[in-house]
């Protein structure tokens, strides 16, 4: 992802979209209006970048591989056209929309120390990753639809770190194959785990405790960060938003249906559910007045 791609914008669109569908969430939901849609895509195209540097590229080439980013970065951020493919479209959306430079930074900050970080200890820890890996997106999107000014900064950034986290149940097996744990050290110890439980083919009944902890605490950080959100969000950017908790509740649903069962076949949501919860999420107030 690092060279110019040998295929045009329109071919780089549909394989963007084919990773954004295998998201919890809808990425940049079509119901949008064109402008949120496109800045939107550029901002994950950039958040894929970063992560496919992490966990795709050889390991001694991470570090320099980011920092190609950050020199791009700085080129966006002076006015001046960036190297990459992926930065000359984040480009067109960061002087469209306005958009502050420290989240991209914390974003290229996270990656970074997920090679160096691999386990943690307690909840807090996790949250405290999750300010830089997850957050940022949040507030990113907050700029987008010009609801960065409206004092929802610590709503959004619960329930990107809910997302987040429910990502990690779900995954478990997989960063565990890749070297990292996200889940909590004391958590594992409390319900009588080993890291050798992650490695199982079935998720054993005491890993599956864990899991469901994470899951709650999740759904308790979701559920406290929507009710502002929904309440202070304008029109466009309440939809947007709205599909994204949707997506976290539908993966929540689909642990608990699951038994939370990740290591033999990680649970996905169920998109026949999404249009519903997303409804229910928007509330009585849903598609009335205040778009832009």
């Amino acid at each position: 992802m690092i060279t110019e791609p040998p295929w045009s914008v329109e071919e780089h669109d549909r394989a963007l979209d084919r990773l954004a569908a295998r998201e919890n969430f809808p990425v940049a939901a079509g119901l949008l209006p064109a402008r949120h849609r496109a800045g939107l895509r550029a901002v994950y195209g950039f958040a894929r970048l970063v992560d496919d540097i992490g966990d795709e590229a050889p390991p001694d080439q991470r570090a320099k591989l980011l920092g190609l980013v950050d020199d791009d970065l700085d080129r966006v951020f002076a006015g001046r056209t960036p190297d990459l493919p992926q930065l000359r479209r984040l480009a067109g959306a960061v002087h469209a929309h306005r958009l502050p430079e420290a989240p991209f930074r914390d974003l290229v900050r996270a990656n970074r120390r997920d090679r160096a970080v691999q386990r943690y200890e307690t909840f807090d820890e996790l949250t405290e990753h999750c300010a830089l890996s997850a957050a940022p997106v949040g507030r990113i999107v907050l700029h987008l639809f010009d609801a960065h000014e409206r004092g929802l900064a610590a709503a959004s950034d619960d329930v990107c770190t809910a997302l987040q986290v429910i990502e990690h149940c779900q995954d478990a097996g997989r960063d565990y194959r890749d070297g990292r744990i996200y889940l909590p050290g004391e958590d594992l110890r409390r319900f009588g785990c080993t890291e050798d439980d992650l490695a199982r083919p079935v998720t054993p009944t005491r890993l599956r405790g864990v899991l469901a902890l994470e899951a709650r605490r999740a759904a308790d950080l979701l559920d406290r960060g929507t009710t502002p959100l929904m309440a202070g969000l304008p029109g466009w950017g309440r939809i947007a938003v709205a599909g994204y908790v949707a997506g976290g509740r539908a993966t929540l649903s689909a642990l608990e249906r699951g038994r939370y069962d990740v290591l033999a076949r990680p649970p996905r949501p169920r998109r026949a559910a999404l249009p519903g919860l997303w409804a229910r999420t928007l509330g009585p107030r849903a598609l009335r007045g205040g778009r832009r």
